[in-house]
């Protein structure tokens, strides 16, 4: 163990050594002396560390969030282990998509194509003018609700219940700490961009919900940059941006899996991005449901 630095007895450090635990920083707080002592196990961690404790110290509104975190219920062991009733929206959600998996055969009857964003039985779409023209009709008939149902078509059974999975462990994380409304907003502007994008360049033929989840992972990395509370992995971002560069090569339809959603994933996490730049993080995280 390397010592880092210490303090006197009187600073409660018991919220931010349970955030450290949940980051997978190994380390120990003793006593010597009247002062206490903060050690880690690599000295590697040691800038990061005394950065992220210097914020917690100061400023009232990371620790309040992370003393939040460390004594929140949804957290047992120190995961993040929500039930339903922390998170009804979000599985609100999941519950939709799978219906509509169900109802629509996974994407192969008439249902699923009132879902798409143009009926693929009524236009042509080979040109962005033609894509441009289709969608401009079919809005213009008040149809509305295809800029956002797309998000719950999916094509298999393995296609949504990676997305719900996903789904549920980052966005029962934003209805927790950012509330409702936040999330709302998210799933909204996330869906018409992943949707859009992803019409624009090739079609009305793609669905899922894996647009929206990479906007909620955008949003939940770099708005955590703001305000700590949220729980996942960093090496989790890193995966999915490489897994979305992959979709953009011949790879994956070589490896049989199909050619991915990749523009809805982009729209979505640049949509994600952004709005993790414009929605101002929750000062103080919730200790019961969300707003």
């Amino acid at each position: 163990m390397y010592r880092v630095k210490q303090f006197e007895t009187s600073v409660n450090l018991s919220g931010f050594s349970t955030w450290l635990r949940e980051q997978g920083v190994g380390h120990r707080i003793t006593e010597e002396g009247g002062q206490q002592v903060l050690w880690l196990e690599n000295p590697a961690h040691t800038e990061s560390v005394l950065a992220a404790l210097d914020k917690y110290l100061n400023e009232p509104a990371v620790q309040a969030a992370v003393n939040a975190t460390s004594q929140s219920p949804v957290f047992v062991g120190g995961r993040w282990q929500p039930s339903p009733r922390h998170a009804p929206l979000v599985l609100g959600v999941i519950i939709l998509a799978v219906i509509l998996a169900w109802v629509t055969g996974l994407g192969q009857n008439a249902v699923a194509a009132s879902m798409m964003i143009v009926d693929p039985r009524d236009y042509d779409w080979g040109s962005f003018d033609q894509k441009y023209q289709a969608l401009a009709d079919t809005l213009a008939m008040g149809q509305y609700w295809r800029l956002l149902t797309p998000a719950f078509l999916h094509f298999s059974w393995p296609h949504i219940i990676f997305n719900a999975v996903m789904f549920w462990f980052l966005g029962s994380q934003v209805e927790w700490f950012d509330g409702r409304a936040k999330l709302v907003v998210l799933f909204l502007v996330t869906s018409l961009a992943s949707n859009g994008l992803q019409y624009f360049v090739s079609g009305p033929l793609f669905g899922g919900l894996s647009g929206v989840v990479y906007g909620i992972l955008g949003y939940c990395w770099l708005s955590q940059r703001r305000l700590p509370r949220f729980q996942f992995p960093p090496a989790l971002v890193i995966v999915a941006v490489v897994w979305m560069l992959i979709g953009f090569t011949p790879l994956s339809v070589m490896l049989g899996m199909g050619a991915m959603a990749n523009e809805a994933h982009l729209g979505g996490f640049i949509a994600g991005l952004l709005l993790a730049v414009v929605l101002t993080p929750t000062k103080k995280a919730p200790t019961e449901g969300g707003a």
